[in-house]
């Protein structure tokens, strides 16, 4: 691996940026998944806004889900790199994956039905 100077370089830090941002592009234009958790993100964030609800909560929430969404897919280039064939060890690996975006997506929507709820039902008139 190549240094490009300090860890503190703006030009290497903007650089590595750019590597992370390329990541994200590529899911967001090949993954399906990734879209629809995009737009439900910005969706429960605007709710936030809408119903001056914590935004910490949900921002996390959906922070989590995404990253492990963004794992989930280079995981799968990595199985299928390794190995093109069906292999029972590449399912489970992919399918583990899998189980964890779906656990992180889950704990995400518990947390913003404990958080986004309450101020709803309030503004509703339903409490």
């Amino acid at each position: 691996m190549r240094s490009d100077g300090s860890a503190w370089s703006a030009r290497r830090w903007l650089r590595s940026a750019g590597f992370a941002w390329a990541g994200v592009r590529h899911a967001y234009g090949t993954q399906a998944n990734f879209r629809i958790e995009c737009w439900a993100a910005l969706g429960a964030l605007g709710l936030c806004v809408w119903l001056r609800a914590p935004l910490a909560p949900v921002a996390l929430a959906c922070a989590l889900v995404l990253s492990l969404e963004l794992l989930n897919t280079a995981l799968e280039a990595v199985v299928d790199l390794a190995s093109p064939q069906r292999h029972p060890l590449a399912k489970i690996a992919k399918d583990a994956a899998a189980g964890a975006v779906l656990l992180g997506s889950a704990g995400a929507v518990l947390v913003g039905v404990g958080t986004l709820l309450p101020p709803l039902l309030s503004r509703l008139g339903l409490t």
